[in-house]
């Protein structure tokens, strides 16, 4: 990365911010964070902020996208990302997924930069092929609860390929799966946050369904290891990255009691619409193509992630 200038779009976000501070720790000259603060947080990169080479900009990219001198790569993390979020956001999940995808990608067009669109495992839906390869369509339902950031996601790959067929962009494809750590937000309705805000405060967990449904968790530094690998790879098509290790929820909740000392039982409540049954990520791609595979254990990334919301608690509100 030493000399690259880099943009990353929704880089006040969770992963965006780490992402940022991973490219200023690998030498980028340059890297611009774009967010609308709709679901991002300024102060996820208040400590970015001193460092040479980091601007920040408060900008919605569906409103258009300039970026001054060469830009080396495009990254396009840029959406809200949680159930809570999307429910609450449903049209500008899919503005961002779609118009916002657009004016990223005519940019990296302009600047003849590597772009990357951060998709998710959501685009397998409920899968019916377990654990899910790129070569998986899905089970999707395009009108669900859940389908404006299905949708929104799908529809920013076709985009991105089309980009890259059509126009010469030279793209390349995450689809993210769990992935967690410090910079969540404790209320955007993710299991592990929601999970931990219960343990710290002593808490039932409130699980959906008998439990057995499964997922698999990332810890945010090894996604963002993947994604710089793959950004610097010639890798084309979409990579899965994600911790192959599956576990039931009913499993993660007890891991997360032993992780923070608290918590009560298990409550269960009715399973949302068209929330998948099982997410499992197969790497073999990664592994084989980019010589990535999560190397955190899910004991160490829980702890600093609850000694991060430990920490954020005890802050006076609004720092």
């Amino acid at each position: 990365m030493r000399g690259k200038r880099a943009v990353v779009l929704g880089g006040a976000g969770f992963v965006g911010s780490h992402l940022c501070e991973r490219l200023l720790d690998d030498g980028a000259e340059s890297v611009l964070a774009v967010d609308n603060l709709i679901t991002g947080n300024e102060a996820n990169v208040r400590t970015l902020k001193p460092r040479a080479g980091f601007q920040f900009v408060k900008q919605d990219i569906t409103e258009g996208l300039e970026v001054d001198g060469p830009v080396d790569f495009v990254l396009n993390l840029a959406s809200p990302a949680s159930p809570i979020d999307y429910a609450n956001l449903p049209i500008e999940t899919l503005r961002v997924g779609s118009i916002g995808t657009e004016n990223a990608l005519k940019l990296a067009e302009k600047k003849k930069a590597v772009f990357l669109m951060a998709s998710t495992s959501e685009v397998y839906g409920d899968p019916l092929v377990h654990p899910q390869k790129e070569d998986y369509w899905g089970n999707v339902n395009p009108i669900g609860p859940r389908s404006v950031y299905d949708e929104a996601k799908r529809y920013s790959e076709a985009i991105s390929a089309a980009y890259e067929r059509s126009r010469g962009v030279n793209v390349r494809i995450v689809r993210i799966f769990n992935t967690y750590g410090p910079r969540m937000r404790l209320n955007d309705g993710r299991v592990v946050p929601a999970f931990v805000g219960q343990a710290l405060k002593g808490e039932d967990f409130s699980v959906f369904g008998d439990g057995s449904q499964t997922r698999s968790f990332c810890y945010v530094k090894d996604l963002v290891d993947g994604l710089v690998r793959l950004i610097l790879s010639d890798v084309r098509g979409p990579v899965n990255i994600g911790n192959p290790r599956e576990m039931t929820i009913k499993q993660f909740a007890e891991a997360v009691r032993e992780a923070a000392g608290g918590g009560r039982q298990i409550v269960y409540h009715p399973l949302p619409k068209d929330d998948p049954k099982q997410r499992q990520p197969d790497i073999t791609r990664a592994r084989t193509l980019l010589g990535w595979e999560p190397k955190v254990k899910l004991e160490d990334g829980l702890r600093d992630t609850i000694a991060y919301f430990r920490e954020v608690a005890g802050r006076p509100s609004g720092a």
